[in-house]
């Protein structure tokens, strides 16, 4: 098990600087019960293989935080979505080998709008990318808002310590899970 951990380690910090994942978009703009397809981007190589792949996406806003989406060694997780995106997401799986990931999220409700950050971790390295989703309601008027100053943090996103709070969460679940794997693997 110690052996698995230090392996781990070492992966990690050698190939996280050349691991990236990028969002195709960095603002989503819908309206309330449309569908919407956010993507993300991720490097792959020939030799990686299929079946060593987690993704877990997440909607920030600023009263929580929710489960969008997680992918475990091709095998989806339904059970540790939130029950806010229950029966709504659907993730695209033939394009994962190309390094993409597009999530279907249908019937949009206003409060799936805030900050979506979709976590990649592969053989290769691990990485994450965020974008910004904003669900309007239709048939009604915005309201009308006085000039912005510079916030702190942008709306939706967690301050400075609940999101090195969340950072060390995540980075504590996708070690397990690696950890995890690996020992299954070497079982």
């Amino acid at each position: 098990m110690i052996c698995c951990i230090l392996l781990l380690l070492t992966l990690t910090s050698c190939v996280c600087g050349t691991f990236v994942v990028n969002v195709t978009q960095s603002s989503y703009q819908a309206e309330e019960n449309h569908n919407i397809t956010l993507e993300w981007s991720f490097t792959t190589k020939p030799h990686t293989p299929p079946d060593f792949l987690i993704i877990f996406c997440e909607l920030f806003t600023d009263l929580r935080e929710s489960v969008l989406y997680q992918l475990r060694e091709g095998v989806e997780s339904p059970e540790s979505q939130d029950e806010q995106f229950s029966g709504r997401v659907q993730c695209d799986k033939d394009v994962l080998r190309e390094g993409r990931i597009r999530l279907h999220v249908s019937r949009l409700r206003t409060e799936d709008s805030g900050l979506y950050r979709c976590q990649v971790l592969t053989s290769d390295g691990r990485n994450f990318a965020k974008c910004r989703l904003n669900v309007s309601a239709r048939d009604r008027p915005e309201p009308e808002t006085e000039p912005e100053t510079e916030p702190e943090t942008e709306p939706g996103e967690p301050n400075t310590a609940s999101r090195g709070r969340i950072n060390l969460y995540c980075e504590l679940r996708l070690t397990a899970a690696v950890v995890l794997t690996l020992f299954i693997h070497s079982s």
